[in-house]
């Protein structure tokens, strides 16, 4: 439980240390009568008992003014964000109303302190950022964009404090959402000093030993790297100079968290990274001038060190959405070493490490805080549409956190940007949603196209559309911006619904002709005979046709019979099916399909993951999820490790008893040469299959003579698949089958 302490002499001395650099960094931003009340209001704070922030004993009127420099001095904040920073404890605490702050410092100040108490209300229910309340949070920043600049601030602020406060374990939760969360919120606005700072310090909590390893490597090697940098850069000054540019250079080594990812995913010693360091040359260049300037550098460099055309990066002639703008080449230096050079004014670097909020400071600059806006209306809308779960939420908000863009233009000429990965379907979602539930292909710079196409920079896209076509499930697979996302599920969800309605109606419809009564609980009862374990997926398979509606017809009128057949005695062994629920012993479960979870507990409802899509015989492990019960997913699905990471709490063990009798869907995708009969042959093999029933195909053929297609099959067990698998990979021509 958190303290009632009182201001110490040492937070005292901070205090006022604090105010006076505060009042330097912020100079004519507030006026004296300003400047008055506010210290009115900090002073009414420190003579009253304080409450200590989280478990790391942090004094709350010490800790906002110190956030309060980061955004003055690191970010640029306007006065505003400061106050309100200043400001919110105060009114979190009681000591002033949120209408008196209103009056005395107007509504802007108001709005964001709102903001600010609705997302620490959020934080004191002690949330995950993988629980339901990360929608909520979301939201709230959602709602204005300077509460996402102060909130990074303060999390920012807390990593820096709390090295030896708290326990390890409060140390690395707050590391965990600042890595998850808050870092990819700082690349998203261009802060990348403050992300670099916050991934570093996330390594430094989370993987102490992998953090302290690389600090040490870093100072061994500095002296070598700086002679390198040195001998680099000299040629190149000498250049600049004669040519009559106005510049400073200097070299920045990369982050310790960039370099342990690095080694992560080339699986090397740090021996093994070479491009330790970029080298940033910085020009003094008018406003006019500063594309010519650049290009100039540009120029000079890559006649004096030959260029790798493959990585250069030009953000100077369509900026990054967060602002960003520089020139990116990587050369080949002295000794063999690739060296990458970022050029840029002296105005972009300020952007670069301050980022959107920096656009503010010049004047004749647009801002580009529309587009930030945008992408948080995308995100909104994601949050906002039902049947997403809290998982694909964040996994979708990470993605469009850290992509970078690629810029394509309609026949038309007008330009769009998208994150690196989209496809043509993405691009006709961007244009519109009717588009892209319509979209059946594309042209890219004349040549038609499939819709899972990725686009490249500089692409025309043209977007072919039929109005028989409708948004289907596997598009989930290849869409990559939150938007097309979205749109499909909800295109989707809607299908399904008109299919279950027709599939009700179907069956009423069919009783009635028969003259049989429908009775609501017996079909019940039927549908859960039948092993179906939510209604709807039972329509659902009415409607795809899976199941036949005079075949359930036949069974609900077989029923009825043995219930008049029956009378009122009930017979004892019609009680076996409960006994599945507590027995002890696998055998007891005869053909029945049964997941045994923690503790031998058994006949909990479950549902199968579609992400992974379990099949009885797999190694399984059961995942408690918020709203939806439990849910089974494969030792071996894409989102294990993550689950297993964040939120291991969460996750219990599982497996099969009894012996597999279920039909279970499982999606195969093969690749292969594109041989004539080659796709009978595999289907043959498939309908010689007992108990194995081919439920959708799906071939697309490339211009390398290879096809690649997706097999849906329904199926009972997994050495059943093993077994079909092998025999599909004996087919002449198949490259792969992968499940």
């Amino acid at each position: 439980m958190d303290e009632l302490q009182t201001i110490t002499i040492d937070e005292r001395k901070i205090l006022v240390k604090s105010i006076d650099k505060l009042k330097a960094l912020t100079g004519d931003m507030f006026t004296d009568e300003e400047i008055r009340k506010v210290s009115d209001i900090i002073l009414d704070g420190v003579h009253k008992d304080v409450v200590r922030r989280d478990g790391f004993g942090l004094n709350p009127i010490v800790f906002s003014l110190q956030t309060a420099i980061i955004l003055a001095e690191e970010v640029g904040l306007n006065r505003a964000s400061i106050l309100s920073i200043l400001l919110h404890d105060s009114v979190a605490s009681g000591i002033y109303t949120l209408e008196q702050i209103q009056t005395i410092f107007g509504d802007d100040v108001s709005h964001i302190i709102r903001g600010l108490i609705k997302v620490n209300e959020l934080y004191s229910k002690n949330p995950s950022i993988e629980t339901e309340n990360f929608r909520d949070l979301l939201l709230s920043f959602a709602e204005d964009m300077r509460v996402i600049f102060i909130i990074i601030a303060d999390r920012v602020n807390l990593m820096r404090q709390i090295k030896d406060k708290g326990t390890d374990e409060e140390r690395k939760k707050v590391a965990t959402e600042a890595s998850h969360l808050y870092a990819p919120l700082a690349h998203k606005l261009g802060l990348y000093l403050i992300k670099s700072e916050l991934e570093d310090l996330s390594l430094k909590y989370l993987n102490t030993e992998a953090y302290y390893m690389i600090k040490e490597k870093l100072a061994a090697t500095k002296k070598a790297r700086d002679k390198y940098i040195s001998d680099f850069i000299k040629p190149i000054e000498e250049k600049l100079a004669a040519a009559g540019l106005k510049f400073h250079v200097k070299g920045r080594t990369k982050s310790i968290h960039s370099i342990w990812q690095k080694m992560q995913k080339q699986k090397c010693k740090f021996e093994g990274i070479y491009d330790l360091f970029a080298i940033r040359i910085i020009l003094d260049s008018e406003l006019q001038k500063e594309k010519q300037d650049c290009w100039q550098v540009f120029s000079i460099v890559t006649d004096m060190y030959r260029p790798n055309p493959k990585r250069l990066r030009d953000w100077l002639s369509v900026p990054k959405s967060n602002g960003y703008e520089s020139l990116h080449i990587t050369v080949m230096g002295p000794e063999g070493k690739w060296v990458e050079i970022q050029i840029r004014t002296e105005r972009m670097d300020e952007i670069a490490e301050r980022g959107l909020a920096a656009h503010w400071r010049y004047k004749g600059v647009k801002d580009s805080g529309a587009k930030l806006e945008e992408w948080l209306k995308d995100i909104r809308a994601a949050l906002e549409t039902g049947g997403t779960s809290d998982e694909q939420i964040v996994d979708q908000f990470k993605v469009d956190l850290y992509s970078d863009e690629v810029f394509v233009f309609t026949p038309k000429g007008d330009l769009f940007k998208l994150p690196v990965g989209s496809t043509v379907l993405d691009f006709a979602f961007l244009v519109h949603t009717n588009v892209g539930c319509h979209c059946q292909g594309g042209k890219v710079n004349g040549k038609n196209v499939h819709i899972r196409t990725k686009l490249q920079s500089g692409d025309q896209v043209e977007i072919l559309t039929s109005a028989k076509q409708m948004p289907k499930r596997d598009w989930l697979n290849f869409a990559v911006t939150s938007k097309a996302k979205t749109k499909i599920r909800q295109s989707i969800a809607e299908q399904e619904m008109k299919a279950i309605s027709f599939a009700k109606e179907t069956i009423e419809r069919k009783f009635k002709n028969r003259k049989i009564e429908l009775d609501e609980a017996r079909m019940a009862k039927l549908i859960k005979r039948l092993g179906y374990k939510h209604t709807n997926e039972f329509y659902q398979a009415i409607a795809e046709e899976i199941l036949d509606v005079n075949t359930v017809i036949e069974r609900y009128v077989e029923a009825v019979e043995r219930e008049n057949n029956a009378g009122n005695e009930i017979n004892p062994l019609h009680s076996a099916e409960n006994y599945v629920v507590t027995a002890p012993d696998d055998k007891a479960q005869g053909n029945k399909d049964v997941l045994v979870l923690d503790n031998n507990v058994k006949g909990i409802e479950y549902t199968l993951a579609k992400c992974c899509n379990p099949i009885y015989g797999d190694d399984v492990f059961g995942f408690v999820t918020i709203n939806r019960g439990i849910t089974i997913h494969r030792c071996d699905c894409p989102n294990a490790k993550r689950m297993r990471e964040n939120m291991g709490y969460r996750v219990i063990q599982a497996r099969w008893a009894g012996k597999g009798s279920g039909q279970y869907p499982v999606t195969l995708r093969v690749v292969g040469h594109d041989d004539i009969g080659i796709v009978n042959n595999i289907t043959s093999i498939i309908d010689k299959e007992k108990s194995v029933l081919l439920r959708g195909i799906s071939i697309q053929s490339s211009e390398d003579g290879l096809f690649s297609g997706t097999l849906t099959i329904m199926i009972q067990e997994q050495k059943q698949l093993s077994a079909l698998i092998k025999k599909i990979q004996t087919v002449k021509g198949v490259k792969q089958v992968i499940r």
